[in-house]
């Protein structure tokens, strides 16, 4: 500073290199201007005096990406309103009779399931639920019933003259147009005719539909049906057809016991997932203190444990040595525990980890300086998160618009699938009839007004066949359902770029307050929030929708392998491998590339491209601390989710199990049917939990750590221009921020 109180702009000296202040403006420019000719990854950052951190005074950037998705989302609801429109979702609900007539609504209501008057003629080795989803019809009437038949009937009194219908059948498992009470037909006429059933036994609903009872259910040995022997032949027929349906499953039992576990554990469930928050959120705090502590105690045992590995495999060579066989004894075998009784085998594993053990303990010497840099990174990671502890509850929103979009989906794709009005055929019910042969079945008609004596066949019936897929919507079906996915992909990758972004913008205010916690502004997820979607949504869309089109990519290869694999010969199968991988790591690399991208523009403000660019070179220019801390996180990272989710899953077993006494009633563990369905609830619970916290945290390294190389590049601790990381990193970097001139030390 000179006595006129001008802050002068010394030139921004490299601070692994260091160099001299040249002082001048001139040689300050040529030299920035030389830097950026001779350096790969660009000159490092210049200093600036108006910055100091998140830019308040921007501009909304790549308005024309933004003009763009705001077009999609609008095109994206339109797609949504019209599959409202002409989607009946009710198909893959409620099943429907023989006209086509839903069970369980409308004028079926009270009448919620299915039943077949000759099951045998419908249930194919694919099973009744496969046929009902495809839509296709059983040859044989269906009517919608209150409940199910639980006992046998066969009408043994068919041929009896002047025996009354209403006496043979029962009302309520017959055809509603058929009135027992005043029809003139005989019961031979009705049987033709499929109003009746010619048979019911004891049945059980299954997804809506009447099937068989499998269990616990003896058939009389007077009971037959279709001709077959009485007794034990036509319940094995019976069990036979619905063998392949619901063998070694009964749905309802099972879908009972698992509703009542979960009603006698879900106050406990609760208090579990509880203790996985607290857990998380004590980890993430005392990290400050104890991180330093299990990075060294994580790496320290990754030590040991190569070392052992050392030590045995020496030890198994050894042995082998002098009794085993060798390599030549034992030849080439697709068995390959053989392979560990020759000695060669523990010798290759040996040299393998001695060269590993030699790679690490290399690593710490050289690198120490840049691990305990990590540290300190990753101490003031939790101290800026115990700060703002409102971004720990930022990950429930990003949680809750992620669950708007897969439901906004999965509502559309339903939709869509079963848009278009209900056609019916009149088809043939499997009769024999001479007369039934000009019954082809593309003939169109309506079940209300259908008329069976206008058809010289009696067995005509008028049966619901297919959606109509003839209409506008219909035909560019497939076209909606891709604006679908693609609508989906580019909203849940637009989601997490917001909540990215916004906690980005949130702890570099904290990392550029000079005086911590004193300058860090009110409200810093709020005022991040506002200020992303306000003058960012356009830079967030454009980098979701780079990260949806390699997405989408890599779903059109799926699917082509999956439709070709019964053709591919092992060059097709290399190449489409070798495809699946490079999209793969593409994928993660521009995820990356993103993360970082939207961390410069909540800092700086910038378009995506500019701070895309701007990110890589700063992460280029200090690549090795970049892949110490990045490596140094995973671990902790993965140490405190196993913790978290290990210690809750532990503990919910041996409370479920009863392992652990507990004298207080209040405080035992109850009867379960299946004791591990709360324990796998809380173990996948927990695992969310954790990682909602941690990907706070993750994004909290990954902010200050773009910040710290920036306050490296740009300041150099004059008292114009100070660092603003922590006493920690600076005693680290033998760095400190000078005292102005004439101020006491």
């Amino acid at each position: 500073a000179t006595g006129t109180g001008e802050v002068t702009r010394p030139q921004v000296r490299n601070p692994d290199n260091g160099g001299p202040d040249m002082g001048k403006k001139k040689k300050a420019a040529a030299a920035a201007a030389e830097g950026k000719e001779s350096e790969p990854y660009g000159a490092p950052s210049q200093y600036d005096a108006r910055f100091n951190g998140p830019i308040h005074n921007r501009s909304c950037t790549d308005i024309i990406c933004c003009v763009l998705f705001l077009v999609f989302i609008l095109g994206y609801m339109v797609v949504g309103i019209v599959a409202w429109l002409y989607g009946d979702p009710r198909e893959v609900i409620y099943p429907r009779n023989s006209t086509g007539m839903y069970c369980g609504v409308g004028g079926n209501e009270m009448k919620p399931y299915v039943f077949y008057f000759d099951i045998l003629k419908c249930i194919s080795p694919t099973g009744i639920l496969t046929t009902a989803l495809n839509g296709l019809q059983c040859p044989t009437t269906q009517v919608c019933v209150s409940q199910c038949p639980n006992e046998f009937f066969v009408p043994v009194l068919l041929f009896v003259p002047g025996i009354k219908v209403s006496e043979v059948f029962q009302q309520q498992y017959c055809n509603p147009m058929l009135d027992l009470t005043t029809t003139t037909l005989t019961p031979q006429e009705i049987v033709a005719k499929e109003l009746c059933p010619p048979y019911t036994v004891p049945s059980t609903p299954f997804f809506g539909r009447c099937v068989p009872k499998l269990d616990g259910i003896e058939y009389p040995q007077n009971f037959t049906i279709d001709g077959l022997d009485p007794g034990n032949a036509t319940a094995n027929a019976v069990k036979d057809a619905t063998g392949n349906l619901l063998q070694g499953f009964n749905a309802k039992e099972l879908g009972m016991r698992i509703f009542e576990d979960f009603t006698k554990s879900w106050h406990w469930i609760l208090i579990g997932l509880l203790i996985a928050m607290l857990v998380s959120l004590l980890f993430l705090l005392l990290l400050r203190f104890l991180a330093g502590i299990i990075i060294w105690v994580l790496i320290g045992g990754l030590i040991v444990v190569i070392a052992y590995g050392i030590w045995h495999c020496y030890w198994e060579y050894d042995r082998l040595n002098r009794t085993g066989a060798t390599i030549t004894d034992v030849g080439f075998t697709t068995n390959f525990q053989v392979y560990g009784q020759v000695k060669e085998t523990w010798l290759a594993v040996l040299i393998i980890l001695a060269v590993l053990e030699a790679v690490i303990l290399l690593l710490l010497i050289f690198l120490r300086k840049r691990i305990l840099i990590g540290i300190a990174l990753i101490k003031e990671a939790s101290k800026a998160i115990g700060h703002i502890m409102s971004t720990l509850a930022y990950p429930l929103f990003t949680f809750v618009l992620l669950v708007i979009c897969v439901a906004y989906w999965g509502m559309t794709a339903l939709y869509l699938a079963t848009s278009g009005e209900p056609l019916y055929r009149v088809v043939n019910l499997g009769s024999a009839d001479p007369e039934c042969d000009s019954i082809l079945g593309n003939e169109t008609c309506n079940p209300m007004t259908f008329n069976v004596s206008a058809y010289s066949c009696d067995q005509a019936k008028c049966v619901f066949y297919k959606y109509n897929d003839e209409g506008l919507v219909q035909r560019n079906l497939f076209n909606l359902q891709i604006y679908n996915i693609i609508g989906f992909l580019w909203c849940m990758n637009f989601v997490i770029a917001l909540g990215q972004c916004t906690l980005a913008g949130a702890f570099a205010s904290y990392y550029w307050a000079f005086k911590k916690p004193q300058d860090i502004p009110y409200f810093p997820v709020s005022s991040s929030f506002m200020r992303t979607l306000r003058y960012h949504t356009g830079s967030l869309a454009f980098g979701a929708l780079i990260l949806t089109i390699v997405q989408v990519i890599r779903i059109i290869l799926e699917y082509l392998d999956h439709k070709m694999k019964r053709f591919h010969n092992p060059f097709t199968k290399f190449l489409m491998c070798c495809l699946k991988c490079c999209f793969w790591c593409l994928e993660k690399f521009i995820k990356f590339l993103n993360r970082n991208a939207y961390i410069m523009i909540a800092v700086y403000g910038k378009n995506f491209c500019v701070s895309a660019k701007n990110a890589f070179m700063l992460l280029m220019r200090n690549i090795v601390r970049v892949v110490v801390l990045d490596k140094m996180t995973d671990l902790l990272l993965f140490f405190g989710k196993l913790l978290v989710v290990g210690g809750v899953g532990v503990l919910a077993f041996f409370f479920f199990t009863a392992r652990i006494r507990i004298p207080d009633p209040n405080f035992q563990a109850p009867i379960l049917n299946y004791y591990w369905l709360p324990i796998l609830t809380l173990v996948v619970g927990s695992y969310m939990i954790a990682h909602g916290f941690f990907s706070v945290y993750n994004m909290c390294v990954d902010t200050l750590f773009l910040c710290f190389l920036e306050d490296l590049e740009r300041n150099d601790g004059s008292p114009g221009r100070p660092y603003y990381m922590s006493k920690s990193l600076m005693k680290i970097l033998n760095k400190k921020n000078k005292a102005p001139k004439g101020e006491a030390k």
